[in-house]
Formats: C-alpha cells, structure tokens, sequence
C-alpha cells in the first residue's frame, strides 16, 4: 500500500462484528481508515474517519470516494444468510449491486487493492471427509453463498483487465464475543457465558457427531490485515485459516470451563458447508497460524477469572 499519509484504507461493513475486530487490527500503524457502514458504531480513533453510507447507493458511494484518497479496500459489508433468504431482492442489491458499484469506483479512482470477504458456504455441502482446496468446485446452496460467488466472478473479471487488484478470503463460522447474531448466538455466547455464575443454557443446532470449521474473529481480522498490507499476493482466491471442530467436543470444552453452562445440541447437520478445508496456501504465502478455538476459551476464561 501507498505511505501517502493522506490515503486510507476504506473498511465497508465497519460497525459489523468482523469489521470491528478488522478496524483493531489496522489500527496504531499510521494507516488512516475510512470506516463505512449504514450505522456507524461511534467512538472511533483519530485516525479513523466514520462514514454512514449504503453501498447499494451508487451516488451515495460516489462521495465517499470523492471525499477520501482511498488506497485500498476491505469489503465486508453484506446481508447475511438469515436476512439474505428473507429478502433475496435486497441480498442482491447490496452483495452485488454494492460490490459491483465498488469495484468499478475502485478502478476509476485509482485504488490499488480489494480485499473481499468471502465464505466456504461457496462450495455448498461437501463430503464429511473431503479436504475443500481453493479449486474445489463452487456450488453455493443459498442465496447469501450465490452472492458471494458472483461478487467473486465480479472481483475476478476486474483482477483479469488489471483495472482493480482483487483477492478473496473465502471464510468460515466466525466465533468470539461480541457478534450480535440472533440466529447464531451461541458463536458468542460459548465466549460471553464463561463468566455466568448463574444456570445458562447454549444451544448449538449440530448433531454432536458433526464436523464445523470455525476461526476466532481476531485470526480473521489479522488474515484481512495480510491481505490488504501484502506487498504482493500470489493468488487471488485463498481459503481463511479456520479449524475443524467436531461438535460434541466443543460442548465438553465450554461446559468444563463453567459447569454452570449447559449446551443442548441439536439434530442438525453442516449442510451448505465443507466440514474441513485446506488452507495451506494462506499459511505457506504468510506463514499464518491460528489459536485453536478452544484455547481462545481457555484463554478468554483466564482473561474473566483475572
């Protein structure tokens, strides 16, 4: 990235639980950021310039590019599975009406370099024992997965021409304190509950026979980080780092941290998702290596009990 101290890196979807923990990671280099979201989270650093904004907006987008010297880009923002398969029309206004709209501002305003946040719900449901590759066969099952696979194609097309350098970071269940999530609550709650001195119930939907991948919402901020600082990139598709996790071990690891938690599993299978994932070629280009997700429980409970 350029060391032009005026130039910033703009953060789409910058309120949202994997932009704030990416503002984190950016964050005390120097580095300016323009932070974007519908709804600004407040009480940003100095360096950080908080911009309410609706990427499906083309005119509204065209300002902030018009306003700030961008060099690059992370774009996170997004509707999510739950919301994208209760409106489909607005999935697609904003994961690919938006995502086109910043691609083309990004070429025509000279930025160099787009990180998008992708997901592994790109390939769909795999095999239980099959080791998903960056060139393993996209077939999204829902509507967040289709949109993401074509804000992808899009980034591509954009990377061919040399008008805009796009890379993506195909993602898995992101877990840590602090996601907000209505429908996935326990990804925070086996983190936030570890301090309850109260019964607490956690319900998690997998049989407990069931592989997921998940990686900590710090390894992911610290793997955009890479990407968007990496003077070079080799590739322009790469798996997240994430960790294999068979269900019923996860709910033996959060109910010896505090036995006042209880978590009741359900019946379901990772269905839309691998169960495991290669990511070594992330790991071999930046020498990446991830906490365990039960060591991060192991950690955040020592954290609360000091």
């Amino acid at each position: 990235m350029s060391d032009r101290k005026k130039e910033a890196i703009l953060i789409t979807g910058a309120a949202g639980f994997v932009g704030r923990a990416v503002v984190k990671a950016l964050q005390g280099a120097g580095q300016r950021l323009v932070l974007l979201d519908q709804s600004p989270a407040g009480g940003a650093a100095p360096e950080c310039i908080q911009v309410a904004c609706d990427i499906s907006n083309a005119e509204q987008l065209r300002g902030v590019f018009e306003s700030h010297s961008i060099c690059g880009i992370v774009h996170l923002a997004a509707i999510l599975p739950t919301a994208a398969s209760r409106d489909r029309m607005r999935a697609t206004q904003v994961n690919v009406n938006g995502s086109l709209y910043l691609l083309a501002l990004a070429r025509e305003f000279g930025v160099k370099r787009l990180v998008f946040g992708s997901s592994l719900s790109i390939y769909g449901t795999c095999p239980a024992d099959e080791w998903v590759a960056e060139s393993y066969k996209a077939t999204p099952e829902d509507e967040y997965g289709y949109t993401k696979l074509v804000g992808e194609r899009l980034g591509l097309s954009y990377g061919e021409f040399q008008c805009v350098e796009f890379v993506s970071l195909r993602i898995g269940r992101v877990v840590g304190p602090g996601a907000r999530s209505t429908t996935s609550s326990w990804r925070s709650e086996i983190f936030e509950y570890l301090r309850e001195r109260r019964p607490v119930e956690i319900r998690i939907p997998y049989v407990g026979t069931e592989r997921i991948l998940l990686v900590h919402v710090d390894d992911v901020a610290i793997s955009l980080a890479r990407l968007v600082h990496a003077p070079r990139l080799s590739h322009s598709i790469y798996n997240a780092p994430c960790e294999s996790v068979v269900v019923e071990d996860l709910k033996q690891c959060v109910e010896r941290l505090n036995p006042n938690i209880s978590v009741v599993l359900g019946g379901g299978e990772a269905a839309g998702n691998p169960r495991r994932v290669d990511w070594s070629r992330f790991q071999n280009e930046f020498g990446v290596e991830i906490v365990s997700v039960f060591a991060q429980m192991e950690r955040a409970k020592a954290n609360l009990s000091g």
